[in-house]
């Protein structure tokens, strides 16, 4: 498996497919390679024509194996296209039968040469095969048609145009030639565009940092960068066997107990048995957990999260701590990380937003303590109020008032 990073340029190149590719070449030796000669199709007399069960024991006698395993390797390279069916094009696999007819691909039709198969191309076999069929094509043909009709509608006079001459042209060939190359030419986009419900040999999955095939030239910058990566593999830290296999048996060891098959389980094995009282009892959030269950969540963090229940249980508990945001919040990151991709961007403005169910309740803000300091001396001054009686306030103001009308002025 490789890693898909920034800054790569190279899609891959299967390496096992050059070693196909020397064995092909050996079944085309003359002398040691596999017998050819003309086989009659029907009516037709194919030249350099080879049976199922010839290619099937060459393959046996040259690598020195079982008849099942030359079978499987046959089939391999027929699925690839460098061997292709005279009689039944649709099916990319070797009958090991001596009716059974094949020729080998040329070469420029390989899979590991540069020629891509371009929809144009594609659009032009297809609209050949429509006008050579009057309009009868597999259910696939005509929706990949009908497509690429819509795609390339700018450049569709040229796709008919282009069909019309290698239709004429290929009604000017000779009738075994011309037979051999509608087997040939069926089987290079049964390759390269597979028809729905079979395998894409050619998915060749993530992109790699370098090409298998290139041929690189040695220079001064690329041995420096390979010793640099050989002295940083000598430092690394390697952990020694003996630690490894202890590990692999200590792990062997926890859960054995909890391994149905090798532990057995209870109240019965539902894969030997049909009672499914055993998947009941162990339902992704059941009311009630069972023993075993509730011990497995002990081995690690990642067995108790891993499990709904368990997960369940580890929310109610934080919630307990008020820290239940915790957890929502890294479900939301794993929702975004390996949920729906087309919705990435609306899924990060949610968690940024702090609109999921962790969201924390937005605090007010705390008023001054020059604001709260006037409030309480409000307060103080309204209870002395109703506090003080009226009428002995009256009466020493009466006094006073007294007081200075009898002591005359100065």
């Amino acid at each position: 498996m490789t890693i898909k990073h920034q800054g790569q340029q190279y899609r891959p190149r299967m390496a096992f497919l050059r070693k196909i590719e020397d064995l092909v070449k050996e079944m085309q030796n003359p002398e040691t390679g596999i017998r050819m000669q003309s086989q009659r199709v029907m009516i037709t007399n194919i030249p350099h024509a080879m049976t199922g069960n010839d290619i099937l024991q060459w393959i046996a006698q040259r690598l020195w194996i079982g008849n099942i395993e030359a079978q499987n390797l046959g089939n391999f390279i027929v699925k690839y296209g460098y061997i292709y069916p005279l009689q039944d094009p649709k099916n990319l696999i070797l009958k090991p039968e001596s009716n059974s007819l094949y020729r080998f691909q040329t070469p420029y039709f390989w899979p590991t040469q540069q020629w891509s198969a371009e929809d144009t191309d594609y659009a032009i076999y297809l609209a050949k095969r429509n006008i050579k069929k009057r309009g009868i094509l597999e259910e696939y043909e005509k929706e990949n048609y009908s497509f690429l009709n819509k795609k390339i509608n700018h450049k569709w006079d040229f796709v008919i145009m282009q069909a019309k001459e290698q239709y004429k042209t290929g009604k000017e060939r000779k009738k075994a030639d011309r037979y051999a190359l509608d087997c040939q030419e069926k089987a290079y986009w049964l390759v390269h565009r597979c028809p729905p419900g079979t395998d894409n040999v050619l998915d060749y999955g993530l992109n790699r940092v370098t090409n298998p095939n290139e041929d690189k030239k040695i220079t001064i910058a690329l041995v420096r960068k390979e010793n640099m990566y050989y002295q940083q593999a000598l430092m690394r830290s390697t952990v020694k066997s003996s630690v490894s296999l202890g590990g692999i048996v200590k792990y062997s060891e926890q859960f054995s107990s909890n391994d149905p098959i090798m532990s057995g389980c209870l109240p019965s094995n539902p894969w030997i048995t049909d009672d499914t009282q055993f998947w009941e009892l162990n339902a992704k959030l059941v009311e009630i957990p069972t023993k075993m269950r509730v011990e497995r969540w002990a081995f690690n963090f990642s067995e108790l999260i891993r499990d709904p229940k368990g997960r369940q249980s580890f929310q109610f508990f934080l919630k307990k701590e008020f820290s239940g945001e915790n957890l929502g919040f890294w479900e939301a990151c794993e929702d975004l990380k390996y949920g729906d991709q087309s919705k990435v961007k609306e899924k990060a403005q949610e968690i940024y937003n702090s609109s999921l169910p962790f969201r924390r309740r937005h605090l007010r803000s705390s008023p001054s303590p020059v604001i709260l300091r006037q409030l309480e001396e409000e307060a103080k001054a309204r209870e002395a109020a109703n506090t003080v009686d009226i009428t002995q306030v009256m009466s020493k103001l009466d006094r006073r008032s007294q007081l200075k009308k009898e002591i005359p002025p100065k």
